[in-house]
C-alpha cells in the first residue's frame, strides 16, 4: 500500500514538473510583466512665447488679366500653352489677318486720294499745302472736311487698330492659364468669356480674416508666415492693408503680400500665421497638457511619482502652450518644476513612473 502511495505521488510530482517546463521553453507563451510608465520629462521655466495669431486665406496675383480678342477669326498661330511662362511683348496667339491686311491697304490710299483733295482746295484759297503752318486754322479745318481727308485719317486708325487686334501680346511678364483655344479654332466660339489668363505669379495677396479682439495684436508691415495646405513649406510675407470696418460677423480683413520663392499658385488656399512674442511665461510643448475630469492638467514628477496639476492655458501657437498654475485650484506649479511631457496620457494622479533615457529635455 505504501509502495502504491509512494508511485502515485511521484508521478503527479513529476507530471507538474514536466508542464511547468514545456510552459517556460515554449516561445509561444507570452510572459506578463508589470507594466512600466515611461515618461519625457521637461524643467518648467520662464521664457518668452511667441503667441500666434492663425487664420485661412487664398492666394491671389498682384498683377493678373484676362485676355480677349474684339475679333473673331481663326487661329493661326498659338505658340503658348497653359504653364508656359512669356515675357512682357510676347505674342501669344496671331488670328487670319488677311480682311484686316486689306481694309489697312485700302485705307492707305484713300488717305493719299484724300490729301490730293486737300491740297486742291487749298490751292484754291491761294494757300499751298507744303506750308500749312500759314494756312488760318479755320479754313483748314474745312479743307480737312471738304476733301474726306479727316473721314480718310480715322479709317485708316479704324483700319490700323484692326489689324494690330489680330496679334494677342502680353501686357507683362507672366504664366499662361485657362487656356482652352486650339489652332485653326475661332477664338470667342468657346463658353469661356476670356481666350486665357496671364498671372504673374512672382507675387501674391492673401487676404485673410481676424475676430475683433485680435485687432491689437496686428499692425502695418507686420511680418507672417504663409503655410499653404498642399506643401510642407512656409513663405515670409508682410502685412499691407488692414480694413478699418468690423463686420456684422465681428471679423475684420486684413492683406498680406508673399514673394512666390517657389511651389505658390493662384487660388491656393493657405494659413496665415502671424506671431506676437509675449516675455516671462510658463510654457510646455502642447503635449504636456491633458484632460483630467474635464480640466486642463500637467504632471509633475517627485521621487518616481507622477502629479497632476491643475492649469490654464492663456496662449498657444502650433506646437506649445503658455500656462499658469490654476488660479482657483491652488495648483503648487511653478517655474523650476520637472513636468512630463510625454507618456501622460494613461497616468492617474501618484502613478508609478520611470524617465525615459531617451527624448529628455532639462533646458
Amino acid at each position: 500500500m505504501n509502495y502504491y502511495c509512494h508511485s502515485l505521488l511521484f508521478l503527479v510530482l513529476w507530471g507538474c514538473t514536466h508542464q511547468a517546463e514545456e510552459l517556460k521553453d515554449d516561445p509561444n507563451k507570452k510572459t506578463y510583466l508589470k507594466e512600466q510608465n515611461l515618461v519625457v520629462i521637461q524643467m518648467l521655466k520662464e521664457q518668452d512665447f511667441q503667441k500666434e495669431l492663425v487664420s485661412n486665406g487664398k492666394l491671389r496675383a498682384l498683377r493678373k488679366s484676362d485676355l480677349n480678342f474684339a475679333l473673331n477669326e481663326p487661329i493661326e498661330l498659338l505658340p503658348v500653352k497653359n504653364g508656359m511662362q512669356v515675357r512682357k511683348g510676347s505674342i501669344i496667339v496671331q488670328l487670319r489677318q488677311t480682311k484686316q491686311k486689306q481694309d489697312l491697304e485700302r485705307a492707305q490710299m484713300n488717305l493719299q486720294k484724300a490729301r490730293l483733295e486737300l491740297a486742291d482746295f487749298l490751292i484754291g484759297q491761294g494757300y499751298d499745302l507744303k506750308d500749312s503752318s500759314n494756312v488760318p486754322m479755320e479754313l483748314m479745318e474745312i479743307a480737312r472736311i471738304r476733301s474726306g481727308y479727316a473721314e480718310a485719317q480715322q479709317s485708316l486708325n479704324d483700319a490700323r487698330e484692326a489689324y494690330q487686334g489680330t496679334v494677342l501680346t502680353a501686357p507683362f511678364a507672366g504664366k499662361i492659364a485657362n487656356l482652352q483655344a486650339k489652332l485653326y479654332e475661332r477664338p470667342n466660339s468657346g463658353e469661356t468669356p476670356a481666350f486665357c489668363t496671364l498671372i504673374d505669379d512672382s507675387e501674391f495677396e492673401v487676404e485673410f480674416q481676424i475676430i475683433e479682439a485680435e485687432i491689437k495684436d496686428i499692425r502695418l508691415k507686420q511680418h507672417v508666415k504663409i503655410q499653404p495646405f498642399s506643401l510642407d513649406q512656409t513663405f515670409k510675407g508682410q502685412v499691407t492693408e488692414i480694413n478699418p470696418v468690423v463686420d456684422e460677423n465681428g471679423l475684420v480683413s486684413v492683406k498680406a503680400r508673399v514673394r512666390n520663392t517657389g511651389g505658390l499658385l493662384e487660388g491656393m488656399n493657405v494659413k496665415v500665421m502671424i506671431e506676437n512674442q509675449v516675455n516671462k511665461q510658463l510654457v510646455v510643448p502642447k503635449s504636456a497638457v491633458v484632460l483630467r475630469q474635464n480640466q486642463e492638467v500637467i504632471f509633475s514628477i517627485k521621487e518616481g511619482k507622477a502629479y497632476w496639476n491643475y492649469v490654464q492655458t492663456v496662449f498657444e501657437n502650433s506646437h506649445s502652450y503658455a500656462i499658469i498654475p490654476h488660479p482657483e485650484k491652488n495648483s503648487p506649479l511653478q517655474a523650476g518644476d520637472t513636468v512630463i511631457i510625454s507618456g501622460n496620457l494613461n497616468l492617474a494622479h501618484e502613478s508609478q513612473v520611470k524617465i525615459s533615457e531617451t527624448g529628455n529635455s532639462h533646458q
